[in-house]
């Protein structure tokens, strides 16, 4: 979790952050917490959803709260789960919404990488959590990193956001 860990054109809309001091809190509550809790997802898939769709790629933004907190759930991917892990109920609600409304055969695993891939920016508030404690990282700082993600997506205007979760009305409103 270093300054250089986004590579891709994410890197120079985000550079600053790493240096200010709100993330610089963050990122010492975090080295403690993954050395004395069990913390989701892993240290370095915290930015995946960053990694793997990169700025100009982003056509549509899907905004989650935090991680998934069970074991090999969250993989820094909103709703993601690895091919093998068992479909969690909000993602199974979002296959049902997507059958219901668009005819989209429910899928039989809820790995999202092909989405990512496509422009699907699959996004937290907040992008870490303890295990089997929902919100237990809420208000750490998470949330003024992603808030610059979300205002330099709003700059670009050339996708949609869609938002679940009733914490996830602030970011709506902005």
């Amino acid at each position: 979790m270093d300054k250089h860990i986004l590579t891709n054109d994410w890197a120079e809309l985000l550079e600053d952050e790493f240096s200010k001091p709100y993330y610089l809190e963050l990122r010492s509550f975090l080295k403690a917490e993954y050395r004395t809790h069990t913390i989701y997802p892993e240290m370095d898939n915290i930015f995946n959803a960053l990694h793997y769709t990169p700025f100009h790629s982003v056509k549509v933004v899907i905004l989650g709260q935090d991680p998934y907190h069970g074991p090999d759930q969250a993989h820094g991917l909103s709703f993601s789960v690895k091919p093998e892990v068992k479909l969690p109920p909000s993602l199974k609600n979002i296959f049902k919404e997507l059958q219901n409304d668009l005819g989209i055969p429910m899928p039989s695993h809820g790995y999202l990488m092909s989405w990512a891939r496509q422009g699907v920016l699959l996004l937290n508030t907040v992008l870490t959590v303890r295990a089997h404690q929902a919100h237990s990282h809420k208000g750490k700082g998470w949330e003024n990193f992603t808030d610059q993600v979300i205002a330099a997506l709003n700059k670009k205007q050339t996708q949609s956001f869609i938002c679940y979760g009733a914490a996830l009305h602030k970011a709506k409103k902005n």
